[in-house]
């Protein structure tokens, strides 16, 4: 049976916009639950999309949300742990037992999983024990369901690529803690379509996915990469573990959380795979993409914004 009617978990969240428009593009019925309604208004204004205001994390609020729909899907994770909802354990782990748990309720079957690459119950940081953890949850359900591991998703307005931008606009010189760890980024535009395409794909149901882009970087190519695309290249230093370790200590307790103790002990394990992108997709490249609006802050790009905004010709 075609499955039309599905309920976005996370859909005002940077992957969840782009996966909510993907659906909407496709004539899908989308309903997206959200404790922030400013945050997705880019996607009120779909045709087929419903934002609406609501807390999945209390059980009968999300078992109200998943009724009367086909599929659900669930995209919702935190980078740093934190207290209660944003806890790596209520985030990962709880929310996708209560989602499970609402499937039941309320005759849901199709469930699409949004994990990480190196989710792993021993692995050496909580971010992949709590992601890995909830791989267990959904593995032992009685749903159908299908889980993707992304490596890094870079896009525009994503926490990645953009971060190393600012980071090297600002300063002048880069101290790079875990400089050969090791990513093969994905095109957010790509993992949507793959999150799409499994939705009425009965052969995707009981799999796992990982998602990776073309190319695989250490982390220091990918910042001397994205510095070139911005022009703004910085001398890159890179920092052995212990130096790696003092520099996560210190920026987890300065605002924003640059880097923690527990992104350093991720980084311990390549993010990568050797599997193929599922669906027939070919991924982009970051190269290929990211200029499209890394350039944008480039001193040229800059100038040529300001001759615009004082009406002269281009």
């Amino acid at each position: 049976m075609e499955l039309r009617r599905v309920c976005v978990i996370g859909g005002s969240g940077f992957v969840g916009c782009h996966v909510v428009q993907s659906l909407s593009a496709r004539r899908y019925l989308v309903r997206v639950p959200t404790r922030n309604r400013e945050r997705a208004k880019s996607l009120i204004l779909l045709p087929t999309v419903d934002v609406i205001d609501a807390n999945v994390h209390h059980p009968a609020t999300l078992a109200a949300q998943l009724r009367g729909m086909d599929a659900v899907i669930n995209l919702v994770g935190v980078l740093h742990d934190g207290r209660g909802e944003r806890s790596f354990a209520e985030a990962h782990g709880g929310l996708t037992r209560k989602i499970i748990a609402a499937c039941g309720e309320t005759g849901v079957r199709r469930y699409v999983h949004m994990s990480a690459l190196g989710a792993d119950v021993i692995g050496p940081s909580r971010y992949q024990r709590t992601k890995g953890a909830a791989e267990a949850l959904v593995r032992e359900s009685k749903l159908d369901w299908t889980i993707f591991r992304p490596s890094v998703i870079f896009g525009r307005g994503d926490r990645f690529v953009n971060l190393f931008a600012r980071v090297q606009e600002m300063l002048p010189v880069i101290f790079l803690g875990r400089p050969q760890a090791r990513f093969q980024p994905v095109y957010v535009e790509d993992v949507a379509a793959a999150l799409t395409a499994s939705l009425d794909e009965l052969a995707a149901h009981g799999k796992t996915f990982d998602l990776c882009g073309p190319r695989i970087y250490t982390l220091r190519e990918l910042v001397a990469l994205i510095g070139e695309l911005t022009g703004h290249r910085r001398p890159i230093i890179g920092l052995g573990d212990t130096l790696s370790y003092l520099q996560a200590l210190t920026l987890e307790w300065l605002p924003g959380q640059l880097m923690t103790r527990d992104n350093y002990h991720s980084m311990q394990v390549d993010n990568v795979s050797a599997e193929p992108f599922p669906f027939g997709i070919r991924p982009a490249a970051l190269e290929a993409e990211a200029p499209t609006w890394l350039a944008q802050a480039t001193p040229r790009a800059r100038y040529r914004a300001y001759r615009d905004h004082a009406g002269r010709a281009s």
